[in-house]
């Protein structure tokens, strides 16, 4: 069993899409997630002629990736609206990590499917995602263009059975849905080494309001384990 403030299990599997140009298997527990980097040698027309890139993200759920089947969002005809926000939320994190200018006229559109979920997909997808944008950069020669790391993780505030209150860094799916507490956290810091910065803090209050001080807990203890998740990441690089 693990502790409170320890990350589930993490590994990433390299290259396991052959025509992406970037592409990674990453593995946060029994939550799995395939990330796939793409380079396109142009940008969308409102930005044609600015001598800048553009990254863009999406994010899909497959069918058996939870305990009940879930249907296709294309059988229903649009997007879920939790879909659009994710992968928003991904995108934004990594447009953090590219610097647009030096990457060009070129776009990276970035896919994350989530194969099996147990919590945190969002979180493991954005950390996943990095990689895969990384080895896209590195297999063009554009490695000049990353210029910070990015990595999220989720943690919360859970109650147990007897009324006790804990903070709990990388929530599995159990962990999640007994949170008083819930909080995903991006952070990134700069490739050439540096301190931590936060991207974007996402807390919410599902059964309670929460204090100034389990935020504050909330925030070191996501900021330790993003921190954490960088290392590794720097080690599937390696």
């Amino acid at each position: 069993m693990r502790r409170a403030d320890e990350l589930r299990p993490f590994g990433v599997e390299k290259g396991v899409q052959v025509h992406a140009a970037g592409s990674c298997v990453v593995r946060l527990g029994r939550t799995h997630v395939l990330c796939a980097a793409s380079l396109e040698e142009k940008v969308p027309g409102w930005m044609k002629g600015r001598g800048t890139g553009w990254l863009t993200a999406e994010y899909g759920m497959l069918p058996a990736a939870t305990n009940t089947r879930s249907d296709r969002e294309a059988a229903r005809g649009k997007q879920q609206g939790r879909t659009v926000e994710i992968q928003r939320l991904v995108g934004r994190s990594l447009r953090q990590a590219v610097d647009l200018a030096a990457l060009g006229e070129r776009t990276l559109t970035v896919d994350c499917d989530v194969l099996n979920a147990d919590g945190g997909t969002r979180c493991a997808a954005i950390t996943g995602a990095w990689v895969a944008v990384a080895l896209a950069l590195r297999a063009r020669g554009l490695e000049g263009a990353l210029v910070r790391q990015v990595a999220a993780v989720s943690a919360g505030v859970v109650e147990s059975g007897d009324g006790r209150r804990g903070l709990i860094l990388d929530l599995e799916y159990e962990e999640d849905h007994r949170a008083a507490v819930d909080c995903n956290l991006v952070a990134a810091r700069p490739t050439a080494g540096g301190e931590l910065e936060l991207v974007e803090l996402q807390g919410t209050g599902e059964g309670r309001s929460f204090t100034r001080a389990e935020a504050a807990g909330l925030i070191d203890l996501g900021l330790a384990g993003c921190a954490a998740l960088m290392e590794a990441q720097r080690a599937v690089l390696a």
